[in-house]
């Protein structure tokens, strides 16, 4: 979706002049019935009181409709070890489908997830007794399930955990995808003479637009091919991946800062075990350059290699991060104001920020695999005569 300047400004001007319109959300008999209802709370603060000490001793104290929001938003960016599509707050109960638990812990231990109950209960597997933590990772502890230090940070041994969590599920679902997307495609070229046929045609164009925008000018004609299937992986995989991020399934992959850091471990490493010598002669004993500022510049150089990698994680990292969390406050914002005026700004707002969204996937899929392109050119750029004339 593509606004002009003019209605973009009538759009930010309609929203600021409707700003003072949440001072009437509350008329007067709102406000006595307010004030009523604060009377009756402070009438009854003592009982309020006691019920809030023994849930604190029990279940913990009652949370407020601005603790329940931050408590969604946090578990929604985090991975889980299962699937939970939608809970019933009132019942307690979840409506999803256990996922496989796999740990090494004096051998293999595997069992389901659903014997942790959603973190009430402790699991038990060959003698062994683990609990699942708030922070949704899992350690070792005893029968009766407890977890020494802070209940958010536990200090208690956590076991190797290979388990298949939301996160791992959700890429094996994507790849998956692309499997039989990308070679359904394929085998239409074959068939029909380099013409594609089939659902995967759609993409034909993204996978031209890679090898002639991205792909031949930044690596080179000589050297983008064996490149190319690295390059529309990375783009597919994180456009799918960041997509699926969008739908109320709460899959958050690459707003995972251990997604992204797998990702960008593997273009330095592809960068560096293909790079040839004069790349790494620029990094260590760059040509044209006085001996002295060699020394003093190498070190840079070598910092560069790992500072590359680096800044691929972080940029497609807090770019998906930060749009969930934006996106999960604007529409919490609907509950909060609890108005029509309110709800309907904020469900506007949700609405242009979810589409700014679909547009920030594809961006942050194009970001990533166009540095890396980047990267890949510059370890196999040739050596140029002129610079050793200098």
């Amino acid at each position: 979706m593509v606004f002009s300047n003019k209605t973009f400004k009538f759009i930010i001007a309609t929203l600021i002049a409707c700003l003072p319109l949440f001072g009437f959300s509350n008329n007067v008999a709102d406000t006595t019935k307010v004030h009523t209802e604060t009377t009756t709370a402070h009438a009854t603060q003592t009982e309020d009181h006691d019920a809030a000490t023994a849930a604190h001793e029990g279940h913990g104290e009652p949370k407020t409709l601005a603790q329940k929001i931050d408590e969604y938003k946090n578990h929604h960016v985090l991975d889980a070890h299962d699937f939970t599509l939608f809970s019933d707050e009132e019942t307690g109960k979840h409506y999803g489908f256990p996922l496989p638990i796999i740990l090494w812990d004096n051998g293999l231990q595997i069992f389901s997830s659903s014997k942790f109950e959603h973190g009430h209960a402790v699991a038990e597997s060959n003698g062994n007794y683990y609990k699942l933590g708030h922070d949704e990772k899992i350690y070792k502890t005893d029968a009766a399930g407890t977890l020494t230090g802070d209940e958010h940070h536990p200090t208690n041994a956590k076991p190797l955990d290979f388990s298949i969590t939301k996160n791992v599920l959700s890429m094996m679902v994507v790849a998956l995808i692309m499997f039989l997307i990308f070679s359904g495609l394929a085998k239409s070229f074959a068939k029909n003479g380099g013409i594609s046929a089939g659902f995967g045609r759609i993409f034909e164009p993204l996978v031209l637009y890679i090898r002639d925008e991205i792909a031949i000018p930044n690596i080179g004609e000589k050297h983008y091919k064996k490149y190319m299937s690295y390059l529309l992986t990375i783009f597919f995989f994180v456009w799918f991946l960041n997509i699926f991020g969008l739908t109320p399934l709460g899959i958050n992959v690459t707003g995972n800062i251990a997604i992204t850091a797998g990702l960008a471990i593997m273009t330095a490493l592809i960068t560096n075990f293909t790079a040839n010598k004069n790349y790494w002669g620029h990094i260590f004993w760059m040509p044209g350059v006085p001996t002295p500022m060699k020394i003093i510049l190498a070190p840079i150089e070598l910092l560069g290699v790992i500072i590359k990698p680096f800044s691929l994680m972080i940029r497609l990292y807090a770019n998906i991060i930060a749009g969930h969390i934006v996106l999960m406050s604007l529409i919490a914002l609907i509950f909060i104001f609890g108005s029509l005026v309110g709800g309907t700004l904020s469900f506007l707002l949700s609405f242009a920020i979810s589409t700014i969204e679909i547009l920030v996937a594809l961006l942050q899929a194009y970001i990533f695999t166009m540095l890396s392109a980047l990267y890949f050119g510059s370890a196999v750029e040739e050596h140029h005569h002129d610079e050793a004339h200098h």
